[in-house]
């Protein structure tokens, strides 16, 4: 299999690189809202807080690891493809090392989670087994969901409705209406990164099988879903507007910038012509995701805020 030879940076940027820093907004933006969330009702717990934001980030990296491993291993990594180098592909990392760091860093998840018990008991073990899965389960296995056009329904689900509910359940001891909603917005603006990652890819990715939702369905669908995504994440402001969880002011600040940001990130999808334009975008979705997260945060725990 043919691999993409370019100057070998340091070993630390190879692997820093391999973590895909730009997309780790989406293990800090749930436990950092969900966290806020808490504060807001009064039943913050560092430690627990701790624990779902170290579980959350291993699980992302090393869903980044294995995808880096297994996208060269079925040929979705090649010369042709557009983007960041991935550090087997390009050769400076051997698939056996990637593959050992991918099992560490998910067995370092493994026991992170497992500190996770006394605040929530038994039933997370099954939360945190999955999510592990499901990061293999991506890029690997008979069926991986990266392949088969459900990423964007993995990252939703766990990097959104789960991480969301989970962080604050272990806080609170319960799952509130507040949680469900914020987790939607989270969610869908988690899922942005991925379209513009397999917006940009939909050629490469089409040559080898891997059948994303851009591939089945086309670009069009893509900028579609990528807008529609922006609206809920409004939508989420709005609603928690009008439930009285969100003070006014802080409600239209948040809105506007959220109507602005969404309108001007689906333009540029729109009008991209090169893949430059595109990986810039990506991290403009990451940072987008972060901000949004960052100022719904303080606007749940300003003063005259409901609770």
């Amino acid at each position: 299999m043919k691999r993409a030879h370019v100057k070998r940076p340091s070993n630390a940027a190879i692997w820093i690189g391999a973590a895909r820093p730009r997309t780790l907004t989406a293990a800090l933006a749930p436990v950092v809202v969900a966290t806020a969330l808490a504060v807001r009702d009064g039943v913050f717990v560092a430690p627990a807080a701790a624990a779902c934001l170290g579980f959350a980030l291993l699980i992302q990296i090393g869903t980044n690891f294995a995808n880096d491993y297994f996208d060269f291993v079925k040929g979705a990594d090649t010369a042709e493809r557009v983007g960041p180098k991935r550090a087997v592909a390009s050769g400076w990392v051997a698939p056996a090392t990637m593959k050992r760091a991918t099992i560490s860093v998910f067995a370092a998840a493994f026991v992170v989670g497992l500190a996770l018990l006394p605040y929530g008991g038994w039933p997370l073990l099954g939360i945190g087994l999955a999510s592990i899965a499901c990061g293999l389960a991506y890029t690997g296995g008979p069926y991986p969901l990266g392949y088969n056009g459900l990423g964007d329904v993995f990252v939703f689900i766990f990097f959104g409705l789960v991480a969301v509910m989970t962080t604050y359940f272990v806080q609170a001891g319960t799952i509130s209406t507040e949680s469900w909603i914020v987790a939607v917005g989270i969610g869908a603006l988690a899922t942005n990164i991925l379209v513009v990652n397999n917006y940009r890819d939909v050629e490469t990715d089409a040559k080898a099988g891997k059948r994303t939702t851009a591939v089945r369905f086309g670009r069009r669908f893509a900028r579609i879903q990528f807008g529609l995504a922006h609206a809920f994440a409004t939508a989420v402001l709005v609603d928690l507007a009008r439930r009285g969880v969100l003070r006014p002011d802080a409600t239209a600040v948040l809105v506007a910038g959220s109507a602005i940001m969404g309108y001007r990130q689906a333009r540029t999808l729109r009008e991209a012509q090169t893949p430059l334009e595109l990986i810039e975008l990506l991290g403009t979705t990451g940072r987008y995701l972060a901000l949004y997260a960052g100022g719904l945060s303080v606007a749940l725990l300003l003063p005259g805020a409901a609770s």
